[in-house]
C-alpha cells in the first residue's frame, strides 16, 4: 500500500537547517512537510554543538540550552596558549534540546513533521523534480510538492539523486564522547593539535556545564586514513594534556559525524530544488561548526521557497536569490577558512608549536574572529593596524596567496 501526500514544500532532513526552513516557509503560509529518518528529532547527535552566543540569541535559543565559554586554550605538542574574553562569546549547545526547540517552533508555525521517514527516491516528471518517495514503518509514502528543500546533511540525498551535485570528496570525520569528568573548568574550551591527537586534524574538549564535557577527535579525509573513533579511544587511554587534568572520564554517549571540507557547492539551487546546511557545504571547518549557518540559511531557504510557491514560479531563476545572498555573505569566508584548514592538515608537530605562537599574538577577540572565519576586508585591515607583521606576513599571505582552490562542487 502506498500513502500519498500533497504539499507546497517538502523538506528532507529534520536537523537545524531543515527545521528552520520548515518554520520560515510555514510562517509565510506554505503547506510544509519535514521528513526525518530517525525516530526522534535530535536522536542522533552528529555535531559538537559549538556556536556563538550572539547568533544563539538572535535565533531565540534559550540560554539554558547552552553552556557559555569565555576562555580558549590551544594545545600543540610543546606549547600552549590561553585566551580570555571579557564576556562569554561561545556557546556549547545541548544539541538535542536545541533541535527539539526548533522542531516545536516549526510545528507551531504549521509545519508537519514525519518521523522514521527515509527518502528512497525522487519524483521526476519531464526532468523536473516533483517530490520524493519515502518509506516509514514498512509503508511506502509519496510526497508530491512544488519545491523540495534538501537538508539531508553530508549525503545530499536529493541533490545527488537529481544529478545537481556529487558526493563530497574532502571531508572531516569526527568521533566524540559526551562524558562525565571529575574536574573541568566550565568556562574554557580546549583545542589540541599534533600527532598525539590527530594525524590530520585536531581534538577538542567542550564543556557542557556541571561535570559534562564533549571529548572528540577530527580527522581530515583523504589526507589521513586514520580512524577517528580509534584515535579517540587511544587518546582517552593515553590521556595527553589536558586530558590528564580531568580525573575520571566516564563516557555516557557516543557521537560520530562527517562534515564537508570543500567550500560551498557551486550550485545550491535548481528548478524546484534548494540545498541548505551541510548539503550545500555551509560549514566552517576551523572548529567543525555550521549550526549558525544551517539555521540562518535554512530560514532564508524556507522564505524564498514560500515566496516562489506563492508567485507560481518555482524555477531555478526564482530560487536564485537564496543562493546569491548566501554566497555573497559567506562564500569568501568559508573559502578562506578552507585554505587555512588545508594548510593546518599538513603541519608537523614542530610547525604546530610555531603556529600557535603566531596565534598567541592575537587578542581574544581577534582569535575568535579567526576561528569563526570572519576574514572580511575590514577584519584584515584591523589586524594589519594592530599587528602589521603578523597580519600581512602570516594571515593575509596565507589567505590570499595559498593557491588552493576556494570552491569545489
Amino acid at each position: 500500500m502506498t500513502r500519498n501526500y500533497e504539499y507546497d514544500i517538502v523538506v528532507v532532513g529534520g536537523g537545524p537547517a531543515g527545521l528552520s526552513a520548515g518554520w520560515s516557509a510555514a510562517k509565510k503560509g506554505a503547506k510544509v512537510a519535514v521528513l526525518e529518518r530517525d525516530e526522534a528529532i535530535g536522536q542522533s547527535v552528529r555535531t559538537s554543538g559549538v556556536t556563538w552566543i550572539k547568533e544563539a540569541k538572535s535565533f531565540g535559543i534559550p540560554p539554558e540550552y547552552y553552556n557559555p565559554i569565555q576562555n580558549y586554550a590551544f594545545y600543540s605538542p610543546n606549547n600552549v596558549i590561553l585566551k580570555k574574553s571579557k564576556e562569554p562569546e561561545v556557546a556549547v549547545l545541548d544539541v538535542r534540546k536545541t533541535y527539539q526547540f526548533l522542531a516545536y517552533q516549526a510545528a507551531g508555525a504549521g509545519a508537519d513533521i514525519f518521523l522514521r521517514t527515509g527518502v528512497t527516491d525522487v519524483i521526476l516528471e519531464e526532468k523536473k523534480l516533483r517530490g520524493v518517495k519515502a518509506t516509514s514503518l514498512k509503508e511506502d509514502l509519496v510526497f508530491r510538492s512544488k519545491i523540495v528543500i534538501d537538508a539531508s546533511g553530508f549525503y545530499s540525498v536529493v541533490g545527488k539523486s537529481t544529478g545537481l551535485v556529487s558526493q563530497w570528496k574532502r571531508f572531516g570525520a569526527g568521533a566524540e564522547y559526551e562524558a562525565y569528568v571529575e574536574k573541568i573548568d566550565q568556562q574554557t574550551w580546549y583545542l589540541m593539535v599534533g600527532q598525539n591527537y590527530s594525524p590530520a586534524g585536531y581534538a577538542w574538549i567542550f564543556p557542557l556545564g556541571g561535570n559534562k564535557v564533549r571529548i572528540g577527535v577530527g580527522v581530515g579525509k583523504p589526507e589521513s586514513q586514520a580512524d577517528a573513533t580509534q584515535r579517540l579511544l587511544e587518546m582517552i587511554e593515553k590521556r595527553p594534556k589536558p586530558l590528564d587534568q580531568l580525573g575520571r572520564i566516564v563516557p555516557v554517549e557516543f557521537h560520530y559525524g562527517l562534515i564537508p571540507n570543500e567550500g560551498l557547492r557551486s550550485s545550491t539551487v535548481d528548478d524546484n530544488l534548494i540545498l541548505v546546511g551541510d548539503s550545500a557545504g555551509q560549514a566552517n571547518p576551523l572548529v567543525l561548526e555550521g549550526i549558525r549557518y544551517a539555521i540562518e540559511y535554512g530560514r532564508k531557504a524556507g522564505e524564498v521557497a514560500a515566496n516562489a510557491v506563492s508567485s507560481g514560479d518555482t524555477s531555478k531563476k526564482s530560487l536564485k536569490p537564496y543562493e546569491d545572498s548566501m554566497k555573497k555573505a559567506i562564500g569568501s569566508k568559508i573559502a578562506s577558512a578552507i585554505k587555512v584548514q588545508y594548510r593546518w592538515l599538513g603541519l608537523s608537530d614542530e610547525e604546530w608549536d610555531r603556529e600557535i605562537g603566531i596565534i598567541d599574538d592575537l587578542s581574544a577577540e581577534e582569535f575568535l574572529d579567526f576561528v569563526k572565519a570572519e576574514f572580511g576586508l575590514a577584519n584584515m585591515i584591523k589586524l594589519a593596524a594592530s599587528h602589521p607583521k603578523l597580519a600581512i606576513r602570516q594571515l593575509f599571505g596565507l589567505l590570499k596567496d595559498s593557491g588552493i582552490p576556494s570552491q569545489e562542487n
